[in-house]
Parts: C-alpha cells; sequence; structure tokens
C-alpha cells in the first residue's frame, strides 16, 4: 500500500475502463457463458459477465492485457456482480468466494506478465465491488413503504464475502 501511496503522490495513475463494455465486443453467446463447468445449469446464464472468468478466461485476461497494454497502472478485477446478490439471479450464489479468488488471480497473472515485459512501470490490482439490484434505501413494494428487501447488514454481509475472495 505504501508502494502505491509513493506513486500517486508522484503522478496520476490510470485506471481500467469498462469492462463490460468490452466484453459485449465478443458478441458472446450462453454457450460462452455456461463452458463445461455450467452446461447442465438449469437457468440462462448469458449476461454474467463475472462468469466468464471460469468459463472465457482467454477473453477476461485479453481485456485485461489489453488495459495494460494501453497503459493503464490499476486493473480491476472482473467482479462487479460477484456477490450472493448478484448471483442468486443467476442460482449460483456458492460459487460466489472461488469466483472472486479466480478473478483476483486472473488480473494479478495479467499485471505480472505486463511487468515482466516492463519491470519499471509498477502495475496495480483492484477488487471491483459494483453495486447490488437489492436497495435498502427504498421499498420495492408500494404498498409497504417500511418493507426493505435487503438490509444494511445483509449488505455487509455479501460485500465481507466478496472481499475476503
Amino acid at each position: 500500500m505504501d508502494e502505491l501511496r509513493e506513486q500517486l503522490a508522484q503522478r496520476i495513475l490510470f485506471l481500467d475502463g469498462a469492462m463490460g463494455t468490452m466484453v459485449q465486443r465478443h458478441e458472446l453467446e450462453e454457450v460462452d457463458f455456461r463452458g463445461k463447468r455450467f452446461a447442465d445449469h438449469s437457468g440462462d446464464l448469458k449476461g454474467n459477465n463475472d462468469l466468464l472468468t471460469f468459463t472465457r478466461p482467454d477473453i477476461i485476461r485479453g481485456i485485461h492485457s489489453e488495459f495494460l497494454e494501453a497503459g493503464c497502472d490499476i486493473i480491476e478485477t472482473n467482479t462487479f456482480s460477484a456477490t450472493r446478490i448478484g448471483m442468486a439471479d443467476y442460482v449460483i450464489e456458492d460459487i460466489v468466494r472461488e469466483l472472486n479468488v479466480s478473478a483476483a488471480k486472473l488480473a494479478r497473472e495479467a499485471v505480472d506478465a505486463a511487468m515482466a515485459k516492463n519491470p519499471a512501470h509498477k502495475r496495480y490490482v483492484a477488487g471491483a465491488i459494483g453495486p447490488t439490484n437489492r436497495t435498502a434505501s427504498m421499498s420495492p413494494d408500494v404498498n409497504d413503504p417500511g418493507y426493505r428487501a435487503v438490509t444494511f447488514d445483509d449488505l455487509v454481509g455479501v460485500y465481507r464475502e466478496q472481499v475476503e475472495g
């Protein structure tokens, strides 16, 4: 952390761009999101970009590499929605920790490869944490304005699990 602070004191560091936009360029189909591991999964998986860490790591690694080659100093893990709440939409909540660990390793591999080419250019990995599709500030039920689909403590728990991964 001290090294990162020193770098920030010396210059502006560039963060990568939108992973989702980069994924969309590949025009992926359901089979890409399923891979072998989720081939028999009962629900649709298309659109779960975080899952590509398992099923199409070549694409995610390539996107990381493109950002690094463009001069980014910090790349984010492919984990924007990798919480139990996010994965519940696809009925795969049980993979959250493993998904976050794998995404961090994949990003780290890309950074290590870039730094092997140019050790003088320090690069970093940051864990990406996005919002969930549930809000603790408003009721999803107009007939019960006090109801919340998720509590603050629920959010703390899912984000803790994500960060620990």
